[in-house]
């Protein structure tokens, strides 16, 4: 490395001193203690397994709909600690990983799937007030931001497709002037506002309000308690554990990306690392030097794309680009620090927000997300109907997970719903193949989309057997 490329990348660097390789949200003297362990034999009408939002979600509306089931949820660890406690606080109406991806996958029900994801959304805001969760919720929208000329035209080009389909309500295209009125950025060449959306919070403090929502309606919660096998058992199904054991007459599982207690279901998901930094609290001079007045959610459009957004004490968050993919699969806490990436991130961070120059990080950390190869839940049943699935959020489960756990919900009643109709929650996505050829393919992918981030967006021929497949690899 050249002696100017290497002061650079000590520059960038420093700033990432004092950073504690921990997740901002989780690192909080408020963060409740869990409740104990199962110990013993329980029975219940619904047993949930999971304690991120996929899980809890589905216990909370278990009530509601019906106050006098005996429900039971289990956590291997405790509720929030993996994905739904790493992530960067997006809630966002869209149920497909965003309108491109629905549009493409599922033109004949995007209008209604819209609507359904527009209706989810608006559910949170009200049980976030209902229940009281104090969980910083701001219905901010987010923008999607253009850094490069190619980018710029084709967000005015999916905007003006976006108005000819009737989908643009709330959506605005925003020229280089306009986006840097927003957030001011010397990268930033357009922008699409989505003014209502997305909405930001802290995700930690979701998980923690779901949890004693739960508990005040009567849910029992086990935390440290993995399920360990799912075995038929009469008419119902029972789940080990390592002290105990749960007889239930329906199972829900909401475990995302750790290993589904339904084998079949493991190949239809792989495990992706993603990361990001928080930095220190911004100061006035700051905050008015990046004019980040509305406190809009953002994100750029490039393939490797990074997300970024204010929290309420006013840090920045910023993470993405690095899309890491083990070999084989695996999920390890190892792999939730990664200083490589960091570095890159710092690098970024201080390119798009030069104004900012002296700013430390203050958390760096990583952690893995249930992908699967259209980017979106999929969801089905087991044994009979006694068991309901939904997984592969892809990076978007903060708002989605609620309507996944209505579909699981459904399923489980047998109901015929507007859910249960859809095209997407009927069929689901193609399985990845085994190793070597999933990690080769990933591989090959994540190549080719860094390529095409370097050459004005042009798809190679591997990118476009993938699209024309509805196949890729995503974050």
């Amino acid at each position: 490395m050249a002696p100017s490329a290497m002061s650079r990348g000590n520059h960038w660097t420093k700033a990432l001193s004092d950073a504690q390789p921990v997740p901002y949200w989780l690192d909080d003297p408020g963060r409740p203690r869990p409740e104990p362990a199962l110990t013993g034999a329980e029975t219940c009408d619904l047993l949930v397994v999971g304690g991120g939002y996929s899980g809890l979600w589905t216990a909370l509306l278990a009530k509601e709909r019906d106050p006098r089931a005996d429900v039971v949820l289990l956590e291997g660890r405790e509720v929030g600690w993996a994905a739904s406690g790493r992530n960067g606080g997006f809630c966002a109406a869209s149920l497909t990983h965003g309108l491109p991806n629905g549009l493409a996958r599922w033109p004949d029900e995007i209008h209604r799937l819209q609507e359904l994801g527009t209706r989810n959304l608006d559910e949170i805001e009200k049980a976030v007030a209902r229940y009281g969760l104090d969980c910083e919720f701001e219905r901010t929208g987010e923008i999607d931001v253009a850094t490069e000329t190619y980018q710029a035209w084709e967000l005015r080009d999916w905007y003006e497709e976006m108005r000819r389909e009737g989908l643009a309500e709330d959506m605005e295209f925003l020229d280089a002037d306009a986006v840097r009125e927003q957030v001011d950025s010397p990268t930033f060449q357009a922008g699409l506002y989505d003014r209502r959306g997305v909405a930001m919070l802290n995700p930690a403090k979701l998980v923690w309000g779901l949890k004693r929502a739960c508990v005040a309606l009567g849910v029992r919660v086990y935390e440290h308690t993995p399920a360990l096998t799912l075995k038929p058992y009469g008419t119902g199904m029972a789940v080990r554990t390592p002290y105990g054991r749960v007889r239930a007459r329906q199972v829900a599982l909401g475990t995302n990306i750790f290993p589904s207690l339904v084998k079949r279901v493991r190949s239809f998901t792989v495990p992706v690392y993603d990361y990001a930094l928080m930095t220190e609290p911004l100061g006035r001079e700051q905050l008015d030097a990046i004019g980040w007045k509305n406190r809009q959610g953002l994100g750029d459009s490039a393939n490797q794309f990074h997300y970024f957004r204010l929290s309420a004490d006013n840090r920045v968050l910023w993470g993405g680009y690095d899309a890491v993919y083990p070999y084989g699969g695996r999920v390890r806490a190892e792999y939730d620090d990664r200083p490589e990436t960091y570095a890159k991130l710092a690098e970024h961070f201080f390119t798009c927000f030069p104004q900012l120059e002296g700013t430390r990080f203050t958390h760096a950390w990583g952690g893995a997300i249930d992908t699967c190869s259209r980017f979106s839940a999929f969801f089905g049943t087991a044994h009979q109907g006694k068991v309901a699935y939904a997984a592969g959020y892809t990076g978007l489960g903060v708002g989605a997970t609620r309507f996944g756990a209505d579909v699981m919900l459904d399923l489980l009643a047998g109901e015929r719903t507007e859910r249960t109709e859809l095209e997407m929650v009927r069929r689901k996505p193609l399985p990845f193949p085994p190793e070597p050829f999933a990690w080769t393919g990933i591989a090959l992918t994540k190549w080719s989309l860094a390529r095409a981030d370097a050459h004005g967006g042009r798809r190679n021929l591997w990118l476009r057997a993938m699209d024309r497949l509805g196949l890729g690899f995503d974050s």
